[in-house]
């Protein structure tokens, strides 16, 4: 039902049709993560803007940015792929998440990835597993996306 193929070439066979997958490169990775840290990082700036007003009129405990910045990053990430199994950097790239059989994420897949995605380490994985460590825990990939 599922067979490799080189260079990144998946192919999946669905009621008699094949499907080929093919997995997105560091760059088009890269450059995800750059447009979705830049749109996560305005949303948490203004969410931390916001509550600074109430702690400035209405004394409210200050809190840190970083409670601002993971919870967004959490919510940002889970948000767009439970829904659309893509983020805004993933559309820009025509890139999306799939499980490793090549069908949609299931819902725990997805939180998996989100909640992995907070640590710091995630990313120095790549050498060892072949990806982040999001993608391998999770069983997840990135894949081109198959509609463009």
């Amino acid at each position: 039902m599922y067979k490799r193929y080189p260079h990144g070439i998946n192919a999946l066979n669905l009621l008699g049709k094949m499907v080929f997958m093919l997995k997105v490169g560091d760059g088009t990775r890269a450059l995800n993560f750059f447009i979705d840290t830049i749109l996560l990082t305005i949303l948490a700036m203004l969410l931390f803007r916001w509550y600074n007003f109430y702690v400035v009129y209405w004394r409210y405990t200050p809190l840190h940015f970083g409670w601002f910045f993971f919870p967004t990053m959490f919510g940002y990430y889970s948000f767009f792929e439970l829904i659309f199994a893509k983020t805004p950097g993933k559309w820009f790239t025509h890139s999306r998440v799939v499980a490793k059989n090549g069908k949609r994420a299931a819902w725990f897949m997805i939180l998996l990835r989100s909640m992995i995605r907070l640590t710091i380490v995630d990313l120095f994985f790549g050498p060892f597993l072949g990806g982040p460590l999001h993608d391998f825990a999770s069983s997840t990939t990135v894949v081109q996306d198959s509609t463009h």
